[in-house]
């Protein structure tokens, strides 16, 4: 195991009526900005409860922070935080509202020339707002870790920082209820692909991170399925949004080599084509595990035997054996595994390869050594 350093401050209220739990999370003289999406939270009750619980601050609402939030709909919440004096954000949604609001702390702080820079040249951020979050769609794990994704036109980014933590996290399992099959798909997916993202590379004896890894992936493959076929399981909707925040939290990430060469190449395809991430993901992990076979081995096959109990036959026939029970878990979830499940062909690689190179995404994988080459190799055997 490598040595590392871990601390997640985030509080996590876990729970049916934990909205009400932010009255005393957030102090009294703080001024709020309510940050969500496309106003589903007005339709499930959410928004009543986070009123309810606001009741004795000032607060005020931005909505309108789409998938893959923009960086220009964000950067009109800065605008009103300058003009407002607020100093207090509360992000009320799934993983994008959340990653939006991240960045807006950060914008909003921000003293250089360009907020973009942020993400486009990874300028340290010295400061940002305290933010809260009331999860609502579990997925991305970003209610409880220190990173964000935005986007910018064809451009998808990401930043790190511990200034934009949120200091808390609701996680009640009945706000879920309302999401639709797609979304519920494409939560479990984002999740699952994180998990193999940590777990997928090579053996550094982490004990400790391998089973939960390996327990979390178990969780998804049964309760996934399950939350399509009945989705009033409040007792499912619980055990998927638990394992969506420890998949990556951190937790299973500490002391293993990492391995996020399929959110990479995954983010051309939102960028370019308006994929969602989830579904670029399932399309592109199984072509990863194949083409990166080779420095995988070892991780593949502790995959079969703990996952699918696969332990018979040759290296090759047990790898191969993984990798199709994984797609078949992708089919069962309803996500698409290959390129031409989303009309894309062997013409489209060139722009996707291009945006790499623009992109800097030249030396990837858990070893820094997938090349444009090799990632042409992904995007042709996907398909």
């Amino acid at each position: 195991m490598q040595k590392f350093t871990y601390q997640n401050p985030t509080r996590i209220h876990f729970g049916e009526g934990q909205i009400a739990a932010i009255a005393n999370d957030i102090p009294k003289d703080k001024k709020v900005l309510v940050i969500y999406g496309g106003g589903s939270i007005k339709k499930n009750g959410v928004y009543e409860q986070v009123s309810a619980a606001l009741a004795s601050h000032e607060w005020a609402e931005f909505a309108g922070v789409e998938p893959n939030p923009q960086y220009d709909t964000l950067m009109k919440a800065v605008e009103k935080i300058r003009n407002e004096k607020f100093d207090y954000l509360l992000a009320v949604g799934g993983g994008s509202v959340i990653d939006g609001t991240k960045f807006i702390a950060a914008a909003a702080c921000y003293e250089g020339e360009d907020p973009w820079h942020i993400l486009a040249k990874q300028h340290t951020v010295e400061a940002a707002l305290p933010l809260g979050c009331v999860l609502t769609l579990p997925a991305t794990g970003s209610e409880s870790n220190k990173g964000a994704v935005v986007s910018r036109g064809k451009d998808k980014l990401a930043f790190m920082t511990d200034k934009v933590q949120p200091l808390f996290a609701v996680l009640d399992p009945t706000t879920t209820l309302s999401l639709s099959p797609r979304q519920v798909a494409n939560g479990v997916v984002d999740a699952f692909v994180h998990v193999m993202e940590q777990y997928l590379t090579f053996p550094v004896n982490a004990k400790v991170q391998d089973r939960f890894a390996e327990g979390l992936l178990l969780n998804l493959i049964e309760e996934g399925p399950k939350a399509l076929a009945t989705p009033d399981d409040l007792d499912v909707r619980a055990n998927i949004m638990w394992t969506a925040t420890q998949a990556l939290n951190g937790l299973i990430g500490v002391g293993v080599p990492h391995d996020w060469a399929t959110h990479m190449i995954g983010h051309e395809l939102t960028g370019n084509y308006g994929i969602d991430h989830a579904r670029t993901l399932s399309i592109v992990l199984p072509a990863v595990m194949k083409e990166r076979r080779a420095d995988k081995e070892a991780k593949l096959l502790q995959y079969a035997e703990r996952i699918f109990g696969i332990r018979e036959g040759s290296v090759d026939e047990r790898i191969d054996a993984a990798i199709e029970r994984t797609i078949a878990f992708f089919k069962e979830m309803q996500v698409p595994t290959r390129l031409a499940d989303v009309k894309l062909g062997e013409s489209d690689i060139d722009v996707l390869m291009s945006s790499l190179e623009s992109h800097g995404m030249t030396a990837l994988g858990e070893h820094g050594n997938i090349t444009l080459n090799d990632s042409r190799a992904i995007l042709e055997a996907a398909l």
